[in-house]
């Protein structure tokens, strides 16, 4: 309990009276002694008052609280939270609110409204709200939450703790996949840049078995079905439906960059769902491999919806680490798990000093699988290779980023040489740039 701007202000103007009455005593004023009577009086009013005030502030019962947020919350979107305030009071109270978020776990939302104001009436129930932006994923726990209470003449305040045990889980923000499932995924995935390559051939997989039509290819007359049928009766096929993608993904310090309000990791994420959703549409398999992790995570591919659901559910408190990444060890856990040949994307971010251990490594899982590597390029690199050089420093910040793009790019030449695919693509390009490809080789029947 602490005293309120009103009874400071009454205290100061008490000591003002004092200080006034001690001067006229000085100056031996023959009305100082009735005035110095006055002062007392108003002085002991001032603290039966006090006292009577801070005695009804302390019996004043605390306000029940109700916290509704949400179960899963997207990254980086505002969100309301809103709270319910009931009382049993017998007159109004002004209250102030105060929402806490988790202690001691670094600074992982921000908020708007807060603090709230509001005045209770006898018998009326409160609701406010609050906005929350979480600025990092995982478990969001709430545990306490603060109100001031004013008391009756407000010349009292009272902060008091409530405990208000809450928690929601908070998802890489890919809450724009649900809202545009009421469109077509093709306008869909062109119309946030994903482009289809144009199809060569036929699909690989078995449709079904029906009449020829003019336009159709010699090699599909099936000639046991045209026998009995004594017509000339077509095989059509489709894509192949029944294809693995397998996620490897890296959880080391090199995707601990950032650029603008993501890490390399949460762009790396996205990318990832953005594909695994577009692959289960296509009747694909998904699935997932981290190395470089605290605790290293494996889902098996598996096709349907639901597959979208238990991978969220996978790495939306999955964090980047300060760990090394080792690919020998990651592709040699990933071939004893992974024993159907699949698609393995692998998303990282190559450097100059990565030595022929990694082309080992890649050739041995290229052996069994189709392998792509995703390779995150720091923008920053892009930055300083446009800006104007006009200083000393800067032409050194310059010859620096050209030296350290020219090695990376030679790495990447000699994964190309041996037939490995690399996408050296800036982090936010990294998702329409890994579907494009996936359309591309699944349309051409190459996956």
């Amino acid at each position: 309990m602490k005293p309120s701007a009103r009874l400071l202000w009454w205290l100061a103007i008490l000591s003002g009276y004092g200080v006034l009455i001690g001067i006229l005593q000085a100056l031996e004023w023959g009305l100082a002694g009735r005035l110095e009577r006055l002062f007392w009086i108003l002085v002991c009013v001032t603290g039966l008052l006090a006292a009577t005030d801070a005695f009804g502030l302390w019996r004043l019962p605390c306000p029940r609280l109700q916290r509704h947020v949400p179960g899963s919350l997207p990254l980086g979107r505002w969100v309301d939270v809103r709270v319910g305030i009931d009382h049993d009071w017998r007159r109004s109270v002004a209250v102030t609110f105060f929402d806490h978020g988790p202690e001691g776990q670094g600074n992982r939302f921000e908020t708007q409204n807060l603090p709230r104001h509001i005045t209770l009436r006898p018998r009326h129930t409160g609701d406010l709200t609050w906005r929350l932006r979480p600025t990092s994923r995982g478990l969001f726990t709430f545990e306490k939450a603060e109100v001031q209470l004013r008391s009756a003449m407000g010349l009292w305040l009272s902060r008091r703790y409530l405990p208000l045990p809450d928690s929601t889980r908070i998802y890489p923000d890919f809450a724009r996949l649900h809202d545009s499932q009421l469109l077509a995924v093709d306008n869909w995935l062109s119309r946030i840049g994903i482009r289809q390559q144009p199809r060569r051939g036929l699909g690989l997989e078995f449709n079904q078995l029906r009449e020829f039509r003019e336009g159709d290819s010699l090699r599909q007359i099936d000639w046991k079905a045209t026998a009995r049928h004594r017509t000339p009766i077509a095989r059509e096929y489709q894509d192949e439906r029944d294809q693995q993608i397998v996620f490897l993904l890296d959880c080391g310090r090199r995707m601990r960059s950032q650029d603008g309000e993501l890490t390399h990791f949460d762009h790396a994420l996205n990318a990832c769902l953005l594909l695994a959703y577009t692959a289960l549409r296509q009747g694909d398999a998904v699935g997932l491999s981290t190395f470089a992790a605290e605790q290293d995570r494996h889902l098996t591919p598996v096709k349907g919806s639901n597959q979208l659901n238990l991978l969220l559910n996978q790495v939306y408190d999955l964090q980047s680490t300060q760990k090394p990444a080792d690919y020998s060890v990651a592709i040699t856990h990933l071939l004893i798990r992974q024993k159907r040949r699949a698609l393995v994307v692998l998303v990282t971010n190559l450097r100059d000093e990565d030595d022929d251990e990694l082309l080992s490594a890649i050739k041995r899982l290229s052996r069994q699988h189709r392998v792509l590597v995703a390779s995150l390029r720091e923008e920053v690199l892009d930055d300083l290779r446009h800006t104007p050089i006009q200083t000393w420093q800067q032409a050194l910040d310059y010859c620096g980023a050209v030296n350290f793009l020219n090695a990376r790019a030679e790495l990447h030449e000699r994964l190309s040489a041996h037939g490995i695919p690399v996408l050296d693509v800036r982090p936010a390009e990294l998702g329409p740039r890994l579907v494009s490809r996936y359309l591309s080789w699944k349309k051409a029947g190459t996956l």
